[in-house]
């Protein structure tokens, strides 16, 4: 009776080992693509050329870098699930946005690399999850303004740099919550001196001078001044910035409340916006060319499963009949 026994065996065997095949690798000794630190409990997929994040990032990992790939979305689970993380690096991809959320498992993230990516602006709360960083990493992208409040919750923040972007203004109390802030970067911004929203940077610079490092480094656009110099006097005009994608310029709602419905040409729309008007989503991500290496071995192992299943059977019905 062992020959039926050690058939079944054999088939509880290469199932799971089919199985976890199927469910695909990172690491590079399981035939993925990252390297893979057991003792460090740091994954490396830097450099890969990845256009999406590898799946199956082990969940006790710690360290996960990603720099360096063609990263130009992100799902909003991409890190689900990796709450011991303490490190992650983004830096040097192609990301345009941050889908709101997609933070929100790291708990216990320490340090925050998103330097040159494509970044225009930060969904409200992004951050705010991350209780625990103390290291966030935004130079070099586009950002042109900031949500209010968006570094409310990093009260154990002490390295921020925005240095090499597009800001013009802060909102009102903007950087009040950072009790530890040691050092921020601000400059490099086109920072616009002429409208009063800039008095609160100005005076927030002053007020923390000698105890931040590098925020004097802050200048007018042009270079002209450096922001904590500047007065009300100088900072006299009450300007408005779009700080969202549906904001109407003031000259367009005034054709438009002084036009009649004749007479209000029809204005275009970017194709995105009416991709997004008709519910269309990009997919999250598609594969890399790695994962879909993996996705050929995973036939070939379901070809080689159904082979060994077959032979299994027939050794059972040949143990049978002799029996």
């Amino acid at each position: 009776m062992m020959g039926p026994v050690l058939a079944a065996c054999l088939l509880i065997i290469l199932s799971t080992a089919w199985i976890s095949q199927a469910n695909g690798a990172t690491c590079k000794k399981d035939g993925g693509v990252c390297t893979c630190n057991d003792q460090t409990k740091n994954v490396d997929c830097s450099s890969k050329g990845l256009t999406a994040i590898p799946i199956n990032i082990p969940a006790d990992t710690d360290r996960l870098q990603l720099h360096m790939n063609k990263l130009s979305s992100l799902p909003h689970t991409a890190f689900h699930g990796l709450q011991t993380l303490t490190y992650l690096s983004l830096s040097y991809n192609d990301l345009k946005t941050l889908p709101e959320g997609v933070f929100d498992q790291l708990v216990n993230l320490n340090k925050l690399y998103l330097q040159d990516n494509k970044l225009t602006s930060l969904p409200r709360g992004i951050f705010d999850k991350l209780t625990k960083l103390t290291f966030l990493q935004l130079t070099e992208n586009k950002l042109h303004f900031l949500q209010q409040g968006v570094f409310d919750e990093l009260t154990e923040l002490k390295t921020l740099q925005l240095q090499r972007n597009q800001l013009r203004r802060v909102p009102e109390g903007a950087f009040d919550k950072l009790q530890n802030i040691k050092d921020l970067r601000l400059d490099t911004n086109p920072w616009d001196c002429s409208c009063r929203d800039i008095l609160y940077l100005s005076n927030w610079i002053r007020e923390k001078k000698g105890t931040v490092s590098n925020i004097e480094a802050a200048e007018c656009d042009g270079g002209t001044k450096a922001v904590l110099e500047i007065t009300e006097e100088e900072a006299a005009e009450d300007c408005v910035y779009p700080n969202t994608t549906t904001a109407i310029p003031t000259t367009i709602i005034t054709t438009l409340a002084s036009s009649n419905d004749d007479d209000i040409p029809e204005l275009p729309v970017p194709q995105e916006n009416f991709q997004k008007f008709l519910g269309y989503q990009e997919p999250d991500h598609l594969p890399t060319q790695p994962q879909c290496l993996m996705s050929i071995s995973g036939y070939l192992g379901l070809m080689m499963f159904f082979v060994l299943i077959s032979a299994a059977i027939l050794y059972v019905i040949h143990f049978l009949k002799k029996a």
